[in-house]
């Protein structure tokens, strides 16, 4: 276990504009914030909250991979989206990239997100312990 702590940032446009990283370490925990299915300035799965879900899983996990972690780590996942009517479709990417580690969980619908074309926002939590 470490104690210090450590960003990473992805290269999204709002990190250096809002003044945040993709993730950061501290002790035993990894946090990754918010991640969409931005990769760059492209949005990949536009109008599909299934793919835009794996996507974004993707990049996150992209993220832990900086830390030396992988899917076994998470523990903790959260997925936000604009519509109710996607709850199945993100639910079934979700289940076919975690079933077999089973985090614990959160999906919430909200009002909207900064690019109207974004179905799907995910965060998600790491354990780097022994």
């Amino acid at each position: 276990m470490t104690d210090a702590v450590r960003r990473v940032q992805s290269g999204s446009p709002w990190e250096e504009s809002f003044g945040f990283a993709r993730a950061v370490a501290a002790g035993d925990r990894v946090s990754v914030g918010g991640t969409t299915s931005f990769k760059g300035r492209v949005l990949y799965g536009e109008g599909d909250p299934y793919e835009q879900t794996k996507v974004a899983f993707g990049n996150a996990l992209e993220a832990l991979k900086e830390f030396g972690l992988g899917l076994d780590s998470v523990i903790r996942t959260r997925m936000y989206l604009s519509h109710v009517r996607d709850v199945d479709e993100a639910g079934r990417a979700h289940k076919e990239l975690f079933d077999s580690v089973r985090p614990c969980t959160t999906l919430l619908v909200v009002e909207g997100f900064v690019d109207p074309r974004i179905l799907v926002e995910v965060e998600l939590e790491a354990f780097r312990g022994a």
